[in-house]
């Protein structure tokens, strides 16, 4: 593993490293924040998965989450959101390939070889994670739009690896959205019954979820037609599964959602991980 960077923030290190990866057939570059407390001993994991077109760096610079880990002694991860290379399948959409790797194991051409981001994130990153950095086997995961929905269904389908959950924005229900089918297909085929391992609100509806869910929804998001928070929330309340799903008055997709509400998710994960 190489580092990239390295920088002091907020009492602790924020790194930023490259490694060879088996499950994507490239090489992978992500973030971790670790805290000051990990100086002292091992400390929680909260994952942080982004939205399309998004990098390791996006969140990591805009989402203001180290100050907040600092305070309650939790590294913070930040995966890319696909392999990337010039020798990695790529689309000229924004929404499908190179930085829009929506978390799924691909099983169609030409993705198949390499965008195994499921795979990758809750498998092969998490266990080189482990084996570099001071940290517990306690994981939290949260996420933003595609980075939503890849948390909520990573999570979802792995109880048994992952003690808390958030999301911001998620792409709630993407075999019903133009933001997933399009992706989905791609990726998984035309067998729409495999698609449902990779949708939030079908997931939910069928396995629920061991802990309470937060859910931070700006309510003047351009995107709303496409995330489908109704759905989700939906579904939450035909489960009656215990969380909060927040509409946040005059909040859009961006950053600025983010950063703002960063502060109160990772609190959330801080008590049920520490």
């Amino acid at each position: 593993m190489e580092v990239v960077s390295e920088n002091r923030s907020f009492g602790g290190r924020q790194i930023v490293a490259k490694h060879p990866s088996d499950a994507c057939g490239c090489d992978m570059t992500f973030a971790v924040y670790l805290p000051p407390q990990a100086e002292e001993g091992p400390v929680p994991v909260l994952w942080y998965l982004s939205g399309l077109t998004c990098t390791h760096e996006n969140a990591m610079s805009k989402a203001g989450l180290q100050e907040h880990a600092a305070h309650h002694g939790l590294a913070i991860v930040y995966p890319d959101t696909s392999p990337r290379g010039d020798e990695i399948a790529n689309d000229e959409a924004y929404d499908l390939g190179q930085g829009a790797g929506f978390y799924v194991n691909a099983v169609c051409d030409p993705w198949k070889a390499n965008f195994q981001m499921y795979d990758y994130v809750t498998d092969e990153l998490r266990g080189l994670v482990e084996r570099t950095y001071p940290v517990t086997d306690r994981h939290g995961i949260t996420g933003h739009s595609m980075g939503g929905h890849g948390a909520l269904t990573i999570a979802i389908r792995n109880p048994d690896r992952y003690h808390s959950l958030t999301a911001f924005a998620p792409i709630t229900n993407p075999t019903c959205s133009d933001w997933g089918r399009k992706q989905l297909s791609a990726y998984l085929g035309d067998d729409e019954t495999s698609w449902t391992n990779y949708d939030a609100t079908l997931l939910l509806e069928e396995h629920g979820w061991k802990g309470d869910i937060l859910i931070d929804q700006g309510a003047s998001d351009q995107f709303l037609d496409l995330l489908k928070p109704e759905s989700l929330s939906a579904a939450m309340a035909r489960r009656r599964q215990p969380g909060e799903f927040r509409m946040q008055r005059g909040y859009d997709h961006s950053y600025y959602f983010v950063s703002t509400f960063a502060g109160e998710h990772v609190a959330w994960h801080a008590e049920r991980l520490i």
